[in-house]
């Protein structure tokens, strides 16, 4: 096999090769590494390896296929976890994470660890530990993030799927920049464990990104439920979620929203993914309305998120120092604001937040009494230029001298809030939904831009609603294939 043929598979349809024995997993492992010696240097997906030989005598539903594991809570034993930080860079893990067990159960060979921003607290890939990871569609943007490593190499053929994680769309947002189909399951489907129990109180999930809705499915089946430390056993689907590939969803009635409250004239592009999609949705007998209004507040929504989301932040830096004794010189400035808004919380504002996530939760459940899905873009523009985030030089040096002086209290005075805000949740103002409210939800790769990179369309389902999703996306999937497009890398 050489690295067309290779290319032209998926990781089902690579499993199937080496249980005919049509082909060895170590000859797959040899390809796919040929294939990121060739290509990582460009795109700077992969930034550790895993020492990996397998054998023939591997088993499990994807034995013998390479893959590659997130650097950010997919822990591999013996092995640092970066999370992105020059603070854990060099901290070994001691057991592997669950998910990371049940895919080396599953036959897979985990041969690397993608790259991660740090604390996967951003919507793109440009960690200063590892250097920015860039999009095989076009090297000078992001391919999102935080699972912006992964979906880098899958969309650039190193394989065919990769781990991810999504705790505010970072499953979906790398599968929308690069390409790829992105599950986000619903809260608790996948563990978090053996360490953590739930992450960010439950709204951060584990996955993967892929080629193919069939991949997804399958790989869902082999991260779902729960573990023997974890806090609940979630409920599991009568039948394995790779069985809802191909099935007729029926017919669906979908309520479709663009504008929202923080990007109130989102880019024509993400106008084109949805209309594109809607008369697809049409074409195949669906009925879709377009919504005067969201379905939820989305302006409170944002906030609240932010507002735990720095808190976390806060608690990262904290844990990191406290495990490594790293000062503020081994965390990046942005990093350092976050922590800092996040330390400036009251407990009462921090709690009201997450409490007020049930509103939410009860506004989308509302919406769902009428709905069977809720359609939005993944992304508002098109994905944004490498270092198209970074801080203006006045507000890197006004943020430098707040910092050092231990005012940070002050920067609520300065634009240095506002401009984060604007540019980390500005161009992807649909995906926290979903984790604040834990429903499941699914990126497609539905759309590609005049310039010709990737822009995907998002789908919301209720609760245990994955498998109205991979049916409706297999419906899509072959209305409008998409597997064989190939980043021009």
């Amino acid at each position: 096999m050489n690295f067309d043929e290779y290319r032209t598979y998926d990781a089902t349809g690579l499993a199937k090769l080496v249980a005919d024995k049509e082909v060895s997993a170590a000859e797959l492992l040899a390809l796919a590494r040929e294939r990121s010696a060739a290509v990582n240097p460009r795109i700077n997906a992969i930034v550790r390896d895993v020492p990996a030989a397998p054998t023939d005598e591997v088993t499990g539903p994807f034995a013998g296929v390479p893959f590659l594991v997130k650097d950010l809570a997919q822990d591999y034993a013996g092995l640092p976890t970066s999370s992105g930080s020059r603070a854990l860079m060099s901290l070994k893990v001691a057991e592997h994470a669950t998910v990371v067990q049940r895919w080396l159960d599953a036959g897979l060979v985990i041969f690397g660890k993608t790259n991660t921003p740090e604390f996967g607290a951003k919507g793109i890939t440009e960690p200063e530990a590892w250097g920015p990871a860039r999009n095989p569609w076009n090297l000078d943007r992001t391919p999102g993030g935080s699972s912006g490593g992964s979906a880098a190499a899958v969309a650039a053929g190193i394989v065919p799927c990769a781990g991810a994680n999504d705790g505010g769309g970072s499953i979906r947002i790398p599968a929308a920049c690069c390409g790829l189909v992105g599950l986000k399951p619903g809260r608790g489907l996948t563990p978090n464990g053996p360490v953590t129990a739930e992450s960010m109180h439950g709204a951060a999930v584990q996955g993967v990104v892929s080629r193919t809705v069939r991949d997804t499915a399958a790989m869902l089946d082999v991260l779902a439920g729960g573990e023997p430390s974890g806090p609940f056993a979630p409920a599991l689907p009568d039948a394995p979620f790779a069985t809802a590939v191909g099935r007729d969803p029926g017919t669906l009635r979908i309520g479709v929203r663009v504008p929202s409250a923080i990007t109130p004239h989102p880019d024509r592009e993400a106008f084109a993914a949805v209309e594109a999609t809607v008369q697809a949705l049409t074409d195949l007998g669906h009925h879709v309305e377009e919504l005067p209004e969201a379905p939820f507040d989305d302006a409170a929504l944002a906030k609240e998120f932010l507002l735990t989301w720095f808190a976390y932040v806060a608690w990262e830096v904290a844990d990191a120092k406290a495990r490594t004794g790293a000062g503020d010189d081994k965390f990046e400035r942005d990093t350092l604001i976050m922590a800092a808004l996040g330390r400036a919380t009251g407990s009462v504002d921090y709690v009201d937040a997450v409490q007020r996530r049930h509103e939410h939760t009860r506004r989308l459940s509302a919406f769902f009494e009428s709905y069977d899905l809720l359609l939005t873009p993944t992304l508002a523009t098109p994905p944004p230029r490498i270092g198209e985030f970074d801080l203006p030089v006045p507000l890197q040096r006004a943020s430098d001298v707040l910092l050092k002086t231990r005012t940070t209290r002050l920067l609520g005075f300065t634009n240095v809030v506002d401009d984060m805000v604007d540019k980390n949740l500005g161009w992807v103002p649909y995906t926290q939904l979903a984790n604040i409210t834990g429903r499941p939800a699914i990126s497609l790769p539905l759309h590609q831009t005049s310039a010709g990179v990737p822009l995907g369309v998002q789908f919301v389902a209720p609760l245990a609603g994955e498998t109205l999703l991979i049916e409706l996306a297999s419906q899509l999937e072959t209305a409008l294939p998409w597997a064989d497009r190939v980043a021009p890398l």
